[in-house]
């Protein structure tokens, strides 16, 4: 038995079995490459889930984590750190919002901007209490917990995991007579993500966005928008909303804000939203700690002078070309923008799994995600040659027989 063998074999025997991952284990990762135990090198084209748009192991961000874990690493809120602050200035002087305030994961950071959404539908709008509405789209993929998954419609997520929290309306993504006919007096917020990333690599209809934030505006609702996936340079745009100039209220931030070192989240709003938090109404001993607001700062950084966003537009539209280029009778579409790019194979040639597993065994680390759609989202520090090399083995697996 060899080691990667004797490593699955322990994680089957003692590991919950609530992922399904792909045979391979990952050893070391630098930039856009990572090894698995036996030595063989493979190009990440995953991300962790678009976590990992600074690349694996940045070493500016790398040194942040150590220096700062060279000083102190947790106080909680029941005190101020010395990192935080700042990190915080840098956050909502590149967003442009007021105010914001850091969690740890994503899944914290949209319960947070719930939390939020309706405090201020009971404080500033006045919806009656325990009356609130929040509009989401089906197809929606915002976290794990119970009151998302309360609000997903997908039967998997939901199954067993009842009862669920109520105060959610869910209308068909993309379809803006079906939203605007969703608000009622009570409705206080409107939630989305401007790409359905677990959905599908889903992308709505040019100027829906645009058109979210008018209705928003004109029935005084909240937008809300998970860029948890999309955000920090991932779609080509600092942030997906940019490509309408659909600037939300309410921003909610994750992943690769952590740098792919550390857990780091964040919600941000203007301060007539922030208001509504009172001291004791809402917090978490970990949010915003000294070791992740030193790392985030450096993620942050490190985004702007390296130019990533604008490396992701550029080879964004390369990517998209090459695959568009490649003659497969299995493809059923491509969708995407910048580097968060979803392959949809015809459901008659079987599932995305099949192509991922010989694109693994190409050197190419990528995820099927609903079933049939195969999501490519490199590091955002990948190279035009870089992407060629990938171009040249996703053409070989996606034009030989399977």
């Amino acid at each position: 038995m060899d080691r990667t063998d004797a490593f699955i074999k322990d994680v089957e025997r003692y590991s919950a079995k609530n992922y399904c991952p792909l045979p391979v284990v990952i050893e070391r990762g630098e930039g856009v490459w990572v090894h698995d135990l036996e030595g063989k090198k493979y190009l990440d084209m995953l991300s962790a889930y678009s976590a990992l748009n600074q690349g694996h192991r940045h070493p500016k961000i790398v040194d942040a984590l150590l220096r700062q874990a060279g000083k102190i690493t947790l106080t909680s809120r029941a005190f101020h750190n010395e990192t935080m602050g700042s990190f915080l200035k840098k956050l909502c002087q590149i967003t442009g919002y007021e105010q914001a305030l850091p969690m740890n994961t994503g899944a914290e950071a949209v319960e947070t901007a719930i939390k939020a959404a309706r405090k201020w539908g009971l404080l500033k709008k006045g919806v009656p209490e325990k009356q609130s509405e929040i509009i989401v789209f089906d197809n929606n993929f915002h976290g794990r917990t119970v009151t998302i998954i309360s609000f997903s419609t997908e039967d998997q997520y939901r199954y067993g995991f009842g009862p669920f929290t109520p105060g959610f309306v869910s209308v068909p993504f993309g379809q803006i007579e079906a939203l605007e006919k969703a608000i009622t007096k009570n409705t206080v917020a409107i939630l989305a993500e401007p790409i359905q990333g677990e959905g599908g690599v889903l992308t709505p209809p040019e100027g829906y966005l645009a058109r979210m934030r008018e209705l928003a505006t004109r029935h005084n609702v909240l937008m809300m928008l998970d860029e948890i996936q999309t955000g920090l340079g991932r779609t080509g745009k600092l942030f997906a909303y940019q490509y309408e100039d659909a600037r939300p209220d309410v921003l909610i931030l994750g992943k690769a804000l952590g740098g792919g070192v550390y857990p780091v989240s964040a919600v941000l709003a203007a301060s007539a939203v922030m208001d509504v938090f009172g001291p004791g109404d809402h917090g978490s001993t970990f949010g915003g700690n000294p070791l992740g607001s030193a790392v985030a700062e450096a993620a942050l950084e490190v985004l702007e002078e390296e130019r990533l966003v604008e490396n992701a537009f550029e080879l964004g539209a390369y990517f998209r070309a090459g695959l568009e280029k490649i003659r497969s009778p299995y493809v059923q579409e491509i969708r995407g923008k910048g580097l968060l790019l979803g392959v949809e194979i015809k459901k008659e040639y079987g599932k995305a799994r099949i192509f991922c597993e010989r694109l693994m065994d190409e050197g190419l680390l990528c995820k099927e995600t609903h079933d049939y759609t195969i999501r490519f989202a490199p590091p955002l520090v990948i190279t035009k040659e870089e992407v060629d090399w990938a171009l040249e083995r996703i053409a070989k697996v996606l034009a030989e027989k399977q």
